[in-house]
């Protein structure tokens, strides 16, 4: 690319990030949370919080440009995906967990929370799609044999990367996030003597976690599945888009200063999330895209029709 196109595109990053930002103060404003951060925060830890969300909001530009660019999908169907993508990881997957996890949020402030992030993600999917010039469809466009495969092994790999998100999860968990004692404190947890011992106390008092974690396994497998059908090249290029949608748009939000969460906790979860999500990622997009002999067939079959 010369230094003209490379200007172009630092521009278009850099007029998403704003409009993004005017976005989540827009999206802020009509549900009524700016006020209430406003009265919990000082002047230099507002001013402090702006510069982590404008921050957060060219980590998440980045991503999702990426994607866009990388599409082999245009138009309204490339919105869509982008729009359920963005609002799924960014706002379904962060919140179903601060439902269970979080009992400090005042009342009436997690569908605050889902109606915020549903005016954020639907305009800017727009914005973005439209700015990187993907309004109209590409020649290239045509059949994709990607994902797809037989029943059966469509059945032993979702339950393999399910497995794996549980026991991601929990590992990361126990030797990232329950090593703080600060984390072990908010969530009025004790030390373990052991990663085993910690998890016999889950399987025997919260049993609910390990099924609601194989759910939330699931979930992230369906956001992943459009990214995976979309994107262009090699296997390993929807792997890194998978990867950085997971990490980056789910843990950028963890930047941002709240009265409800102390800094420590914040910072160690986005490190334990952002790793066990990036790895996460990475494994669901290269185990679906890898290629069994039945898979070889269907595509051979695709490619002879096409």
């Amino acid at each position: 690319m010369n230094l003209k196109t490379n200007l172009l595109n630092g521009l278009k990053i850099l007029a998403l990030t704003f409009i993004m930002f005017i976005l989540f103060a827009i999206a802020a404003g009509v549900v009524g949370m700016d006020s209430a951060t406003a009265q919990a925060q000082t002047q230099t830890e507002q001013a402090s919080g702006a510069l982590s969300l404008l921050f957060a909001c060219l980590l998440n530009t980045l991503v999702l440009s990426y994607l866009i660019v990388r599409s082999r999908w245009s138009g309204w169907k490339l919105m869509a995906t982008i729009f359920i993508v963005f609002y799924g990881v960014m706002t379904v997957m962060s919140q179903i967990e601060s439902a269970v996890f979080i009992t400090k949020l005042p009342s009436g402030m997690l569908p605050k929370l889902f109606v915020m992030g549903l005016l954020i993600a639907a305009p800017f999917a727009i914005f973005a799609v439209l700015i990187w010039g993907k309004r109209k469809a590409e020649s290239f466009e045509g059949q994709n044999p990607r994902l797809l495969m037989p029943a059966r092994e469509w059945a032993w790999k979702l339950g393999v990367l399910v497995l794996a998100y549980v026991v991601l999860y929990f590992t990361f968990g126990y030797f990232i996030a329950w090593q703080n004692p600060a984390v072990r404190e908010y969530y009025g947890g004790a030390e373990a003597e052991g990663f085993f011992a910690h998890m016999a106390g889950v399987f025997r008092t919260q049993t609910w976690l390990v099924f609601f974690q194989m759910l939330r396994g699931l979930m992230w497998i369906g956001l992943a599945l459009p990214v995976i059908r979309m994107m262009k090249g090699a296997w390993w290029e929807a792997a890194l888009a998978v990867a950085l949608l997971f990490a980056v748009v789910m843990n950028a939000q963890l930047l941002l200063p709240n009265p409800y969460m102390p800094e420590t906790v914040r910072m160690t979860h986005l490190l334990e999330t952002a790793t066990s999500n990036f790895v996460f990622g990475g494994l669901v997009a290269w185990l679906l895209s890898h290629k069994s002999p039945h898979t070889e067939r269907m595509k051979n079959a695709i490619q002879l029709h096409a």
